[in-house]
């Protein structure tokens, strides 16, 4: 087998990625990925601690990487990054949309019904998890429009399919991201150039810190509704950050060059489990 050729397909060296919610417990790993596979990545997160730290580490261990503060609700902190990478690296090849999450306040309870759920915290809900990505693809997309080319990938869940109990504005969010991840591969490919890729990352149930009230108690016990999950995983385990990095890597790389509006989901079968 020839390895050189099958490497140069993956190769994504020598490119520079943006990573949105980059300090978060799944991004901060595709961060670290792509830095190991040769790309220059620029952190934009929210949390610029998180976020300096994550790039210390990366630029300790040789790598490239900034870390650039932006809340990705607001399409001019957006502007003012891609232009500050613009300036750090001289251009864009790859956008991760990963800023996203649930909170508390929208997610319904025993004493909180759905009827009750505040407004504000719907609202930050679907504007954090489908206005993030949307903006995000508006303000680096017209970059790649101006290239000619580049990368997108975004973000979705499974809950976009089989929508979760409780959560029901980041179900709805999630699933404006697949079908939105859809509409916008069609249209780069077409206004500007098929060089121009869309796509999404599904994944299953990974622990996080918006989810992680939900699945594990207060004594550090798995909850009744992270058991449920479970036995309905047949791969039988909640995933772990490095099992997204062979479908980022992929997607982000010559080996897709064909692939666009697809959605790939990472779930250890959960999607596929018919319960019986």
């Amino acid at each position: 087998m020839d390895m050189s050729f099958i490497q140069s397909l993956f190769d994504i060296s020598g490119k520079v990625a943006v990573v949105t919610g980059g300090a978060g417990v799944l991004c901060s790993e595709m961060c670290n990925a792509l830095a190991r596979c040769g790309v220059s990545v620029a952190v934009l997160d929210i949390s610029d601690e998180v976020a300096n730290e994550l790039v210390e580490r990366i630029c300790a261990a040789g790598m490239k990487a900034i870390a650039v503060h932006a809340d990705v609700t607001c399409k001019s902190e957006l502007e003012r990054a891609r232009e500050h990478i613009l300036d750090k690296f001289g251009r864009i090849d790859i956008l991760i949309n990963g800023a996203g999450g649930n909170m508390p306040q929208a997610t319904t309870t025993d004493k909180l019904s759905f009827f009750d759920l505040p407004e504000d915290a719907l609202r930050a809900v679907v504007d954090l998890n489908f206005f993030g990505t949307l903006l995000s693809c508006q303000v680096f997309g017209r970059t790649f429009a101006e290239q000619g080319e580049g990368v997108i990938v975004n973000i979705s869940s499974v809950s976009a399919f089989r929508p979760f109990t409780r959560v029901s504005a980041y179900a709805a969010a999630k699933a404006a991201v697949v079908n939105f991840t859809r509409w916008l591969a069609t249209y780069m490919a077409q206004s500007y150039s098929p060089k121009i890729r869309v796509n999404t990352i599904a994944p299953g149930i990974f622990i996080t810190k918006q989810n992680r009230y939900l699945l594990i108690d207060e004594s550090g016990q798995l909850t009744e509704r992270a058991r449920v999950i479970l036995a309905h995983t047949p791969l039988g385990r909640f995933g772990e950050p490095q099992d997204l990095i062979g479908a980022l890597i992929w997607l982000c790389s010559n080996a897709s060059l064909f692939v666009t509006g697809a959605v790939i989901v990472v779930d250890g079968g959960f999607t596929a489990f018919s319960g019986v």
